[in-house]
């Protein structure tokens, strides 16, 4: 007798556990929405800068060069998106420096970073990306000059892009993007799915979508 009560306490509560575990689950999803998934941070990483709300349930990934030209031309659609639907996106750029000799731009932005300048400095960089491009590699010593523009402490810039702390950003970068498969720039995911066909129209629609899903009227 007393064995059937212990085999049927457990039975209850390891049913307890999953129900619990469920409920818990679908809260968390519901409130986290994308990050709730098991594999989102493999989109997002805690470092990889953003802009938008933290209440938005759409995430727009960019996974970019700064030497790649079409990347450059895409730039302004992250901010496009944020604009026309306030509060609803976060925008969230990754490196992919498959260009030879962008992978110290990528430094440079990082650093850059660490003087509140990524942004604008990032904007720069594409803005003039002919001046430091050269047949699709980067000319690393024409990007010192243009850096004053934005107000960046050169010197500054130059001591903290070889910090080790960057060194493991771009790895983790270049990892999170063979891991899904992004062999070119700029790769979109938007809330993890991928932008296929690529383009300007697709991506459109493809934010329109997951938009659709995740507020419906």
């Amino acid at each position: 007798m007393k064995r059937t009560v212990f085999i049927a306490a457990a039975v209850a509560l390891v049913a307890a556990f999953f129900v619990g575990s469920h409920f818990y689950k679908s809260g968390r999803a519901e409130k986290l929405g994308f990050m709730a998934e098991d594999n989102a941070e493999t989109f997002v990483r805690p470092y990889s800068p953003t802009l938008g709300s933290e209440e938005a349930k759409v995430y727009l990934v960019k996974f970019s060069d700064p030497a790649c030209e079409t990347c450059a031309a895409f730039s302004p659609y992250g901010k496009q998106a944020l604009e026309a639907f306030p509060g609803k996106i976060k925008f969230v750029l990754r490196y992919a420096p498959f260009h030879k000799g962008s992978e110290d731009v990528v430094r440079i932005l990082e650093a850059a970073r660490r003087q509140d300048k990524f942004w604008e400095t990032l904007d720069l960089l594409y803005k003039k990306q002919s001046n430091w491009t050269q047949n699709h590699r980067v000319v690393i010593s024409r990007v010192w000059p243009l850096l004053p523009e934005v107000g960046l402490d050169v010197e500054r810039v130059r001591a903290d892009m070889n910090d080790p702390e960057i060194t493991k950003i771009v790895e983790q970068d270049l990892a999170d993007a063979r891991a899904l498969g992004v062999r070119r720039t700029p790769g979109f995911f938007v809330n993890g799915k991928p932008l296929e066909p690529f383009g300007a129209r697709p991506l459109v629609e493809l934010i329109r979508s997951e938009l659709r899903i995740q507020y419906p009227e």
